[in-house]
């Protein structure tokens, strides 16, 4: 049985199409007092896979009270899965008296389930924060299937980073090079400066690529220093896109913008459930 959060509604039909399981309706709703309740009806399979993007807090509570519905509605055991896992860049104390984010909420969900599948977390070392069995799906060479074809590709990385990601999806394309930008971010004032890779652009058609794109300011910034490029292509697991993130890159002269589902918007042309589906 597949269970969905509000926020992930797509990519739970997708996985049950692929899988052969039922999903269930699941209806989320507010009391007077603005206090969430999530509802499950109930159901006959021992086990329940919880799908839920959290991307802010609200998801978060919704995601706490689907894993303890499904055991109130028949599961007995429970696997959840973290298309994005919000927190997860708050990996470590920035500074002293702060919380290591990511920490606390793996272990509130870990009280609530018994296995845990995340889709690509920006940090690895996140999974060591849970206290069930962990697994990671990893969906970076499906973003190269929307592709068209591409002159003389260059996969480019805002930073090192991201290096390997680029290189994975350049394999999944089957053609051209990797590369990355150099990034300093001011920690005082958050600005990002990013300095041009080496290799030449003149011609080329250049894909970005990084694992989540938020506001898209540092995308942005290292379009504009892609001189002499052909055409430019931004590529990402996780497309948040806050505010005017896909204006940003638009203005900046992206051709295209692709996405996963694991955050269901405009540009979710790519789905996950294939790889989470390997990990199940």
């Amino acid at each position: 049985m597949i269970v969905p959060g509000s926020t992930s509604q797509s990519l739970a039909a997708s996985l049950a199409e692929r899988i052969g399981k039922p999903l269930t309706p699941a209806s989320y709703e507010r009391f007077p007092d603005g206090e969430q309740i999530v509802s499950v009806p109930r159901f006959e399979s021992d086990h329940a896979i919880v799908i839920a993007a959290t991307l802010d807090d609200s998801s978060w509570v919704e995601l706490l009270q689907l894993q303890d519905a499904v055991r109130e509605a028949g599961a007995t055991t429970i696997t959840t899965v973290l298309p994005y896992m919000g927190y997860a860049r708050q990996d470590e104390a920035f500074k002293s008296g702060q919380p290591v984010s990511a920490r606390a909420m793996a272990q509130a969900i870990s009280t609530g389930t018994d296995r845990v599948v995340v889709v690509n977390p920006h940090e690895q070392t996140i999974t060591d924060f849970f206290t069930v069995p962990v697994a990671v799906a990893d969906a970076s060479e499906m973003l190269a299937d929307p592709l068209p074809r591409l002159t003389e590709p260059l996969f480019l990385a805002p930073d090192s980073s991201a290096t390997t990601l680029a290189e994975e999806i350049r394999d999944a394309y089957g053609d051209g090079t990797a590369d990355h930008c150099e990034k300093h971010r001011n920690r005082e004032t958050g600005a990002v400066d990013v300095t041009p890779a080496e290799t030449s652009v003149t011609g080329r058609d250049v894909v970005l690529v990084d694992d989540i794109i938020a506001t898209g300011s540092t995308m942005s910034k290292t379009i504009s220093a892609l001189n002499g490029a052909n055409r430019i292509f931004a590529l990402t697991i996780h497309p948040l896109l806050v505010g005017n993130a896909l204006t940003k890159l638009k203005r900046a002269g992206v051709s295209q913008v692709v996405g996963t589902d694991t955050v269901e918007c405009a540009v979710s042309d790519v789905t996950v459930a294939a790889a989470v589906e390997r990990t199940l």
